[in-house]
């Protein structure tokens, strides 16, 4: 049976999230620091990502996020890879941000893979805002080479929907990847399920050669 997604997509939005994406720690850390001293944001994370990126998200209310992410793009310009602002962002980004992992038990499975962070963030709310679809997971930058991914789940034509409003959002040159997969397989399910990096699926495991 299908997760069901809230009935408004809309409702009970969470205040305003940013992200900056730097290819240089030291300047990341610098625009890090300009952003928690221009405004008080409720929320302020920072640190790298593969493969020597830098990160730094800051959450709260909407005129303190604005103020902050400017700040940041101001103090790491000439090093900033992407950037993005949600003024309303979905909870299910949130969820996923902060590791929560929805159950799998769906009609399709759509799999929208990006070149940054940031629009696999930006792709995600998109997503979630124009059709009903829930988030399954967002896979970001570590082990990725850079790269990030999400997995939206529900029916067919609402999955369809999402990862073409996700991909649309973005740039056309950060959307690496999309594919619509109808009934995935169960073995292929329990994979997604589990560790992502293929050793560690393949250590300790046995099989008839």
């Amino acid at each position: 049976m299908t997760p069901e997604p809230p009935a408004d997509p809309a409702e009970a939005m969470r205040p305003a999230l940013a992200l900056l994406e730097l290819d240089s720690i030291a300047a990341g850390i610098d625009a890090g620091d300009a952003m928690a001293k221009r405004a008080a944001v409720e929320t302020l994370l920072a640190g790298t990502v593969h493969p020597g990126k830098y990160l730094v998200l800051v959450a709260g209310d909407v005129a303190a996020v604005e103020e902050s992410f400017a700040a940041g793009e101001d103090r790491g310009a000439g090093h900033i890879v992407d950037r993005v602002i949600l003024r309303d962002v979905h909870p299910g980004v949130v969820a996923a941000l902060t590791g929560t992992r929805l159950g799998d038990d769906v009609e399709a499975l759509g799999v929208l893979e990006t070149a940054s962070v940031a629009a696999t963030v930006e792709a995600a709310d998109a997503g979630l805002k124009g059709a009903r679809v829930i988030l399954l997971e967002m896979r970001l930058a570590d082990g990725l080479g850079g790269k990030g991914y999400l997995l939206f789940g529900g029916t067919v034509s609402a999955v369809e929907a999402a990862v073409e409003i996700g991909a649309g959002r973005i740039a056309p040159d950060a959307a690496v990847a999309v594919r619509v997969i109808p009934r995935l397989d169960p073995r292929m399910r329990e994979n997604l399920a589990a560790e992502p990096r293929f050793g560690h699926r393949v250590r300790g495991t046995a099989w008839e050669g």
